[in-house]
């Protein structure tokens, strides 16, 4: 009699890809299918990460949060990496809220047992080492351009790269979420959205962006967009 077949979870999260079949089998038993609504917390700042993430079709924001409550985005995570780094790093805390951003499923372990599976799958552990590099390198790089990018500028480079991380053309928020994310104020947002309606690059519409024009936002975009998006697509390819 043929043993039964282990359940499948098919691999649309990029990091997870990349693993050779065996090592994703080895983790399998450990991971989980999970939907997650937008606005849904996944850890506070310095509080214990209980579970990491590997998004299959959810964005995921980094935000730091100021004394007053202001937020801002620092990083953004999709179906290219993981959530909670910090437990391969040997910490399991991080200074940073993680909010999802674009609702959707995912994929999670438990942190104790994601510590374990680090330690053994050479081929994770190497993948993770290149990623950090690539997390690490967007969490500067954005830092600057929220200090020295123009608000239209940012939002350019926020909507490509939710765009890169979903394949949506259609993207759900509102530009009260769109202020939060930026760190900016709700007339400075409307201000960079009419902007790009008017050249026909975006449409805005009852909680919804429609991207119309993706190479003219490429054209508006600061060079963060590509440093960024390079680094991810190197790490993916070595």
């Amino acid at each position: 009699m043929s043993k039964p077949q282990e359940p499948s979870i098919p691999i649309n999260n990029r990091l997870l890809a990349a693993l050779p079949s065996i090592e994703y089998q080895q983790l399998l038993p450990n991971l989980e299918t999970i939907e997650l609504s937008q606005g849904t917390v996944l850890h506070q700042p310095k509080e214990a990460i209980r579970y990491v993430y590997f998004p299959t079709n959810f964005v995921v924001s980094l935000l730091s949060i100021a004394p007053n409550a202001e937020t801002i985005e620092i990083g953004l995570i999709g179906r290219e990496g993981m959530v909670g780094i910090s437990v391969a790093l040997g910490i399991g805390k991080a200074p940073y809220q993680a909010l999802v951003q674009i609702p959707g499923s995912s994929v999670r372990m438990h942190a104790d047992l994601f510590k374990k599976e680090f330690k053994r799958c050479e081929t994770l552990n190497r993948l993770l080492s290149r990623y950090t590099h690539a997390f690490l390198t967007q969490l500067v790089q954005l830092a600057a351009c929220n200090h020295f990018h123009s608000v239209g500028e940012r939002l350019c480079f926020w909507l490509l790269a939710t765009q890169d991380r979903t394949q949506l053309k259609v993207l759900p928020y509102t530009q009260d979420f769109i202020a939060q994310m930026l760190g900016t104020s709700r007339q400075d947002i409307n201000v960079a959205v009419s902007v790009l309606q008017e050249n026909g690059l975006i449409r805005s519409s009852r909680g919804q962006i429609y991207i119309i024009d993706r190479s003219g936002l490429e054209t508006r975009v600061c060079e963060c967009y590509q440093i960024i998006k390079s680094e991810f697509d190197d790490f993916l390819a070595s």
